[in-house]
């Protein structure tokens, strides 16, 4: 392997990666490079496209996955996300909590998902419209579509109506002003207010004043598939509305996923931080288990702790938007 590739915490990583890459027939991290720009995938300019700090571990992780795609000649853009989970998964260090729950598998098979027709509308669910929900949401709104055959509805639904305007019109979303009435339990949509004509007005964001008003929003979208954010108002929103509309799903007979984003040791909110140290997974880590379909690990938006637990150094939101963006340019790369 030559040494010209540097990338965080590459020498807990190699064993593993060069594993991986020999089972797909792919004699080096160049050589996974170099597949993909043959092929017109710039792997590099999609990841950092979405998350412009995620560190070079994220780039050659997704490019590794991009090129398994490459290789086995994969039928459709979500078969390209599963094969992108299987790159993601190469780079969890040996031991670490990324590696236990298999994330980058996760990963993969949450971007198959959003790229198969049955999935209809996608929440990242937040205690605040966070920048790592949109970077995520500007992802998938570029290229999931044009993977799909009819479109895939992206929300952001989080605490806070003045939040909720400013992220929409920081990032050209459409701002859904709603309303809730308390007494009927009904949820009305006063204003809805697209901040720009192109590709990112299709993402609706949602401000919420509380728990309830969260549920109806999700009830309203119907939503199929979510991600939690986990650092800001954990207790206050995004966990008490996955699980209580995971309840009312459970009861209507509506099929919903629920991922759990963050967690792992050292996290927020740490109930016993002094006391247990890394053998307790803290609050929002617990809070994810009691709704999560799947629990990822790491924050939703930093890269610095995603790396921390173990995987890549690129948030959990933004990473469902690069998988989507990467398994939608093999899929056409092999198509063209």
């Amino acid at each position: 392997m030559a040494n010209d590739v540097k990338f965080e915490n590459k020498e807990r990583r190699m064993a593993k990666i060069e594993k991986c890459l020999a089972e797909y027939g792919l004699g080096s991290l160049e050589e996974a490079r170099d597949l993909c720009l043959s092929k017109g995938v710039d792997v590099e300019k999609i990841v950092k496209g979405v998350q412009p700090i995620a560190f070079d571990n994220a780039v050659w992780a997704y490019t590794v996955g991009c090129a398994i795609g490459l290789k086995t000649g994969v039928a459709n853009a979500a078969e390209a996300a599963e094969k992108i989970g299987a790159g993601l998964e190469s780079f969890t260090v040996p031991g670490s909590v990324a590696e236990q729950r298999k994330v980058g598998l996760g990963h993969g098979n949450l971007g198959a998902m959003l790229l198969r027709d049955e999935t209809k509308c996608f929440c990242f669910l937040a205690g605040h419209e966070s920048f790592a929900a949109a970077e995520g949401a500007i992802g998938i709104a570029r290229s999931a579509n044009s993977a799909r055959k009819e479109p895939l509805r992206v929300i952001l639904n989080g605490l806070g109506k003045d939040a909720a305007y400013i992220i929409s019109r920081i990032n050209g979303f459409t701002y859904v002003k709603t309303d809730f009435n308390y007494f009927a339990d009904e949820l009305k949509v006063v204003e809805t207010r697209p901040f720009s004509d192109g590709e990112r007005a299709k993402v609706k964001c949602y401000g919420a004043n509380d728990v309830r008003e969260g549920v109806a929003i999700m009830q309203a979208e119907g939503v199929d598939v979510s991600i939690t954010g986990n650092s800001t108002n954990p207790v206050r929103f995004q966990h008490l509305v996955a699980g209580t509309y995971k309840k009312w799903a459970i009861e209507n007979g509506k099929k919903y996923f629920s991922v759990a984003s963050g967690g792992g040791t050292g996290r927020t909110l740490h109930p016993d931080n002094m006391g247990a140290g890394p053998a307790s997974y803290g609050l929002t880590d617990s809070m994810g288990r009691m709704h999560g379909d799947a629990q990822f690990a790491g924050s939703s938006s930093v890269p610095a702790h995603v790396e921390m637990m173990g995987l890549i150094g690129m948030g959990n939101n933004p990473m469902v938007g690069a998988t989507v963006a990467c398994a939608v340019a093999v899929y056409k790369a092999l198509a063209d």
